[in-house]
């Protein structure tokens, strides 16, 4: 490929919109084009790399007795109403209707669809166990897309559905997804993405794995223990706190407090800390309307993830009405009066002497003693994990709190979707079961995007050879020298028929022109042909990542010594077995 033939435009300029470097850089160095909030079109080198991460995949499932199929983009809504999912997932899922009235969705996901292709064939027990997958276009209304690739309303999604007779064979097909994935993640040239538990959200099921790039740029938080190697994504991990349990309690005593309404308020006008305080966090449940009220230590936070699993439903902070029978700033737990769902975190356990609203305007409680002031409260995990919080495994206070982004993830099901959609297969007595299922994906523009982020410098990308739009990058300065183009051109004769993917920048531009659209491009192996080369009958070849790794190579043994590097690279990323 000629650089000069190449669609799309390479520039200086960061776009004011960018929050991150690889929305930045990919938009700067002509891979993709804003189409609407959320949707690109994908030029050259990104689809390049992308069919190359689809190829890494493809081999792993395979690996795996993965079979490919695929799923439609438009499905009937009656699918999704088999699982129930039609009414309970938001907003996210696009509804629509085609000409003649009946309802429609845009899959965002396609376990139904997985379900509906298989059912007949999963009939018997001696068809199992089995797993499809799927490279495929998706879209997923969100609400805020943002950071370019990584979080859009379209996007290319490896999405697999394994079936199973039992769940001792779920698992064990789900140990080997969890080493696929990192293998497929090492060989992409990201070897630091980590697996933590995570919270399983609309997808259902029992357990499942996230697969976070750990990097500032990330939209998730994730928990680590630097001691026991505990690791979490905020919606699930767990919040373990201390109280003081030996303290001589005090009385619950009313103290005027005018004007206060926040914690930090009642703290400095109490002299206290937060975590001597308890403070009400007030919600409505989307489907009625009706209050929740949910009272946890002042200093800690509600993960928002715990409180709607344990409710079963979906809820929205709430506005307060004068005639709710909520003191807004003033609500505490004793003597609230009212048809509202109340919820203790077990941050108060056991609890002496907090400061608490005393439902009046303009009071508040002091000497607060869970035990013996709401004796009937029941206690659940509702707060966030906290940095330096204690660690659930080991107990100790070493747990920090990182950010990152989600390259992939993997659910075990259950039957879930099985026995909603009434799948059952016949066993060798002839009863009939649900077959348990597990399921897997990628988002293969974002994984892409991840691998931006991981790999850049300043002045552009740093792809690994394995996912690299080209392996070689050939200058030619000085195109104007008919020698030199002449040498450069059969040079490039030479890397194509050794099976070399290579683009040649035969351009008549400045040296700086060429070495910033080459930055911007990021291939690993860069070769220079220029009159002072030419003059030392030699090329200079450099790799992208470390540009002071330099050597200058006779035109008889440039090629080899381009193939030897390039496996060199390649085996940089091949994993461990």
């Amino acid at each position: 490929m000629k650089l000069a033939n190449l669609i799309g435009e390479r520039f200086k300029e960061t776009p004011s919109d960018c929050i991150i470097e690889s929305h930045a850089l990919m938009l700067r160095g002509g891979y993709m084009k804003y189409v609407a909030n959320g949707i690109y079109s994908s030029l050259p080198p990104l689809r390049r790399i992308t069919k190359k991460i689809e190829q890494i995949i493809r081999e792993e499932m395979d690996a795996l007795d993965g079979q490919e199929v695929q799923f439609p983009v438009v499905l009937p809504a009656s699918l999704w109403q088999e699982s129930g999912r039609y009414e309970s997932v938001g907003s996210e899922l696009l509804r629509l209707k085609d000409r003649n009235g009946s309802p429609l969705v845009l899959g965002m996901t396609h376990e139904e669809a997985a379900v509906q292709l298989v059912r007949d064939y999963g009939s018997t027990y001696s068809r199992y166990p089995f797993m499809i997958y799927q490279i495929q276009t998706k879209f997923r209304d969100e609400a805020r897309p943002r950071a370019g690739l990584i979080r859009v309303r379209e996007f290319t999604m490896k999405d697999a559905y394994s079936f199973h007779t039992s769940t001792e064979d779920l698992e064990a097909y789900y140990l080997r997804c969890h080493r696929a994935y990192e293998r497929i993640f090492a060989r992409a040239g990201i070897p630091e993405v980590l697996s933590v538990a995570s919270d399983s959200g609309m997808m259902g099921g029992s357990l499942s794995h996230e697969f976070m790039l750990l990097t500032p740029a990330g939209e998730d938080s994730i928990v680590l223990c630097s001691s026991c190697g505990y690791r979490a994504n905020m919606e699930a991990a767990e919040c373990i706190t201390q109280n003081c349990t030996d303290a001589v309690p005090e009385p619950l005593t009313p103290v005027e407090t005018p004007d206060i309404h926040t914690i930090e308020e009642l703290c400095s006008f109490l002299e206290i800390t937060a975590a001597g305080t308890c403070k009400a966090v007030v919600y409505q449940k989307n489907r009625d309307d009706s209050y929740v009220v949910l009272f946890l230590r002042g200093d800690l936070d509600v993960n928002e993830t715990k409180l709607t699993n344990h409710l079963g439903e979906e809820v929205h902070p709430a506005l307060i009405r004068e005639d709710s029978g909520l003191q807004a700033g003033f609500i505490g737990p004793c003597g609230l009066d009212g048809s509202f769902t109340v919820l203790f975190d077990r941050s108060l356990e056991g609890a002496l002497n907090l400061a608490c609203g005393a439902n009046r305007e303009g009071f508040h409680y002091t000497g607060l003693c869970m035990q013996r002031d709401c004796p009937d409260a029941l206690y659940h995990d509702f707060a966030k994990a906290v940095e330096g919080g204690i660690c659930p495994v080991c107990g100790k206070h070493t747990l920090t709190i990182s950010r990152g982004i989600e390259v992939g993830n993997i659910f075990q099901l259950g039957s879930k979707y099985t026995r909603a959609m009434h799948m059952q297969y016949t066993d060798a007595e002839g009863v009939s079961h649900y077959p348990v299922m597990g399921c897997y994906g990628i988002g293969v523009g974002r994984l892409a995007a991840s691998v931006c982020e991981a790999r850049h410098d300043g002045s552009g990308p740093i792809w690994p050879v394995t996912i690299a739009p080209w392996q070689v990058h050939l200058c030619c300065m000085r195109s104007d020298n008919r020698k030199v183009r002449e040498t450069a051109d059969k040079l490039y004769d030479g890397l194509q028929k050794a099976g070399i993917e290579v683009l040649y920048d035969d351009r008549n531009v400045s040296a700086g022109i060429m070495f910033s659209d080459a930055d911007l491009l990021g291939i690993p192996v860069r070769l220079i042909m220029s009159p002072r080369n030419l003059k030392e009958n030699c090329v200079e070849m450099t790799l992208r990542r470390d540009k002071t790794d330099t050597g200058r190579y006779s035109m008889e043994e440039i090629i080899p010594r381009v193939e030897e590097k390039i496996n060199e690279l390649m085996a940089e990323l091949q994993p461990e077995s």
